[in-house]
């Protein structure tokens, strides 16, 4: 199972869902099989800190994931 964000191209309803291999995925809204998958970003939490977007980016000098407070 893996958790997918998904957009309706009937009536543009942004919406996640739990797929299956075998699971048929209809809008919530209006029940149209025609979805376009979304490419989604992950959220991580790091020591209390937020970190969204690319894990890779995390800055291990300054805890931060922009690198704004180091430099580096």
């Amino acid at each position: 199972m893996a958790l997918f964000e998904f957009k309706c191209k009937k009536c543009n309803h942004n919406f996640e869902d739990l797929v299956r291999k075998e699971k048929m995925v209809k809008c919530p809204r209006c029940n149209s099989e025609e979805l376009s998958k979304k490419v989604s970003q992950f959220a991580a939490s790091i020591d209390g800190k937020n970190i969204k977007g690319n894990i890779s980016k995390f800055c291990e000098n300054c805890n931060s994931g922009d690198c704004s407070s180091c430099k580096s």
